[in-house]
Parts: C-alpha cells; structure tokens; sequence
C-alpha cells in the first residue's frame, strides 16, 4: 500500500510540475509582431505588396482546386468501393479498354494544369521583373549579418552592417528565461530602410557560404551565393517594421542571422539619408586620426635590433 502512495505522489509531482511549466510558459508568453510572425500562426504572413498578395492568391487558388480534385477523386473511389462490394453479391467487369475514357483522362488533367499554370505564371514573371526600380541596395551575407550598400537612387553610397542587436544576443545565451520581447531575435542595431511605394531592388550576393535573403510580407526570397550576383525586388505599400531571417542553414549561428527592414515616408527617407550622409565623413574623419596616431605610435617605437 505504502509503495502504491509514493508511486501516486510521483504522477502527482510529476503533473504539478507539468502544470508550472505550462504556467510559467503562458506568463512569458509574446504577442503577434507586426510585419513579422503571429502567435500560432497557420496563414502566410498579412502581405505589404502586390506580390505576396498575389502570392497568397495564388496559395489558395491552388489549395482549393486540390481539395476539390481529392474530394471528387476520393468520394468516386470509396463509394465505388462500398457500393459494388462483394457482400452485396456484385462482381467484377471485365473489360479490356476504353478509348474515350482514356481521352478523358488525359485531357482532363491537361485542361486542369494548363487553368493553374496561367496564373501561376503571371506571378512568377513578376517576381523576376527587377527592371525600372527607383532605388538600389546590395545586400551581402557575411557569417552572421549583413551588409547594405545603397548603388543606385536616393542614398547613393551609404553603407553599413546590421547585426543581431547585443541585448538579445544576451538574453539567449542565459536561456531566454523570463519575459522575451515580441521582435526576439529579430531586432537588429542597423535596420535596412527604404521609402515606401517606390520599387525597390536587391541585389544578393555572399561573402563566404550560401545565405538567403527573405522577408514574408514582401513576398521575397533569394539566395545569396558566394562569387553570383543575383536579385530580387519589393515595392512596399505601407510604412512600418517587417522583418525576415536568414532561410539557408549558413552554419552555428544561422539562427542569429535577422532581416529587418524599415519602411519610411518618402520625406522621412529623404531625412534619414540626409543624416546617414552626415554621418559618414565625421566615422571617416575618427578613422583617419585613429589611422594617424596608429602611424605616429609606430615611428615613435624604439627600433629593436
């Protein structure tokens, strides 16, 4: 009796502890991030462009004639099969072909892709069509952030890196215990900012191992290969945060590799480059002292023979 007790107290320790657990994980709980993901989320992320509405779209057009396809497919087969089984003394036809249905279903099927490839298609070419854009960035993968650079369009020139922002870095070193931020390992130092409505095209590259560019709401993934150039584009349609990561496994800190992307006003974009740029000769003029006072500890050095 006494050896049942204990075992009855261990399952009751055991679902006590299990309900602290669940407790302790509902108080840390985050909420939805706009731009970025939403708490048990089963959709597509809510798009910022054309083209990722087109994309959802396109997601669903698809699922539904699936399901329609399975269900016709599926409800034939199982009615056939109860309502000719054996029980009810049915037998087997025997027949060796038949020209129409083979014509059936094959133009069938045809009639059928050819209804999901138009649309398919459409947006397909419009997610190559990176021509006309009103501004520029490079983006470059590095082991474990990334570089912008500003080639064509307002911003011509900026240049920086935007890195996983060091509290959060922290904050998953020691476990993430406690309450954790809603952007958790997504809030970068340097966002990537771009003015909104303006069609905006990046250039992927990398610096070491296969990366890959990708924000959900924008509707965009490239990969970023060592010694290739290719691209994509965007045209945002709201301003706000949106946020991404890194989709290609790039090694042991891949998880620390987030996207994100600023959208501005076109006056607010138009300020902000204005003190990126007023920005860079005052970094550039700390670099040449720091250059200079290198230069003269060296010479002052005694030579040593």
């Amino acid at each position: 009796m006494n050896m049942l007790s204990q075992h009855w107290n261990k399952i009751a320790y055991r679902c006590a502890a299990a309900f602290a657990g669940l407790s302790s994980a509902a108080a840390y709980a985050v909420n939805d991030l706009p731009g970025g993901p939403s708490v048990r989320q089963l959709n597509l992320h809510a798009p910022a462009t054309k083209l990722a509405e087109e994309q959802i779209y396109l997601h669903w057009f698809m699922m539904i004639i699936c399901l329609v396809i399975f269900v016709a497919v599926f409800g034939v087969m199982f009615y056939s099969i109860w309502k000719h089984r054996k029980s009810l003394g049915h037998k087997p036809a025997s027949f060796h072909e038949s020209v129409k249905v083979e014509i059936a279903w094959t133009l069938v099927p045809f009639i059928i892709v050819i209804f999901m490839a138009i649309p398919a298609t459409k947006t397909v070419i419009a997610q190559k069509d990176t021509s006309n854009a009103d501004l520029t960035i490079k983006a470059t993968g590095y082991q474990w952030r990334w570089g912008y650079d500003y080639l064509k369009g307002e911003g011509e020139g900026i240049a920086y890196i935007s890195s996983l922002d060091n509290e959060h870095r922290v904050l998953s070193n020691t476990g993430a215990k406690g309450a954790t931020p809603d952007d958790y390992l997504l809030k970068v130092d340097n966002p990537l900012v771009v003015p909104v409505g303006k069609k905006i095209r990046i250039i992927t590259t990398s610096s070491d191992v296969i990366h890959a560019f990708a924000v959900p709401s924008f509707g965009i993934k490239q990969d970023a290969i060592p010694g290739f150039v290719r691209d994509t584009h965007f045209r945002a349609e709201r301003t706000g945060d949106f946020y991404g990561q890194c989709q290609e496994l790039c090694g042991k800190e891949h998880a620390y590799m987030p996207i994100h992307v600023k959208v501005l006003s076109e006056a607010d974009f138009t300020a902000w480059v204005q003190k990126k740029k007023s920005q860079a000769p005052a970094a550039e003029d700390k670099k040449t002292a720091a250059a200079g006072t290198e230069q003269v500890a060296q010479a002052a050095a005694p030579v040593q023979k």
